[in-house]
């Protein structure tokens, strides 16, 4: 896969999972079929078989409801039994980013955990753009492989709709996928 079909699916990931899809997100998803059917057969239908603002409604719903009421999608609430979110450079995500050139401003996004999944596949995207296909094989193997997979099996049993319960595996699939084929040419120096 090239690094610009990379960019464009990490894109679409960090949205997802930012915020809630707005009526212009739902209505650009529900014209591209293909990118339902690879997000899920499941979604696929539910999209061509409802109305678009009862998929706004539903999904508007779940997302609140998985995402902010009954769990974050943060790496350190995940992995750390403490359940703090740390800040600045003693969080190791930020070092990593720092370390890799990419600037968080913090105060120009609501999400205010650097290592809210989102910010991640964020990260992510702009490391396809730039052909950092190092960093990103790195970024994988320490971060969001880590986390990632556990949280989407921990969270697909609250979902209630297609999208996101597709979305769940859709995510983890994609991400040992994109850590597949970026080890064929890393894997080694791990």
């Amino acid at each position: 896969m090239d690094n610009k079909t990379r960019a464009f699916i990490y894109a679409f990931l960090s949205r997802c999972f930012e915020k809630e899809l707005d009526i212009k997100a739902l209505e650009d998803l529900k014209k591209s079929v293909q990118l339902l059917e690879l997000i899920g057969e499941d979604t696929r239908r539910w999209f061509e078989s409802e109305s678009l603002d009862k998929i706004v409604e539903e999904a508007n719903v779940d997302y609140n409801t998985v995402f902010m009421i009954n769990s974050q999608p943060v790496e350190t609430l995940v992995l750390d039994s403490k359940a703090e979110i740390l800040v600045g450079l003693q969080n190791p995500v930020m070092q990593f980013y720092f370390d890799h050139g990419y600037e968080v401003n913090m105060n120009q996004t609501h999400i205010l955990a650097p290592d809210h999944l989102s910010i991640e596949m964020g990260f992510m995207q702009n490391l396809a753009f730039r052909n950092e296909n190092r960093a990103a094989y790195n970024f994988l193997h320490k971060h969001l492989l880590e986390w990632v997979p556990p949280y989407m099996i921990g969270i697909k049993n609250l979902t209630q709709t297609p999208l996101y319960r597709d979305l769940t595996d859709f995510t983890v699939d994609y991400l040992l996928s994109d850590y597949e084929m970026l080890k064929t040419e890393f894997g080694h120096e791990s």
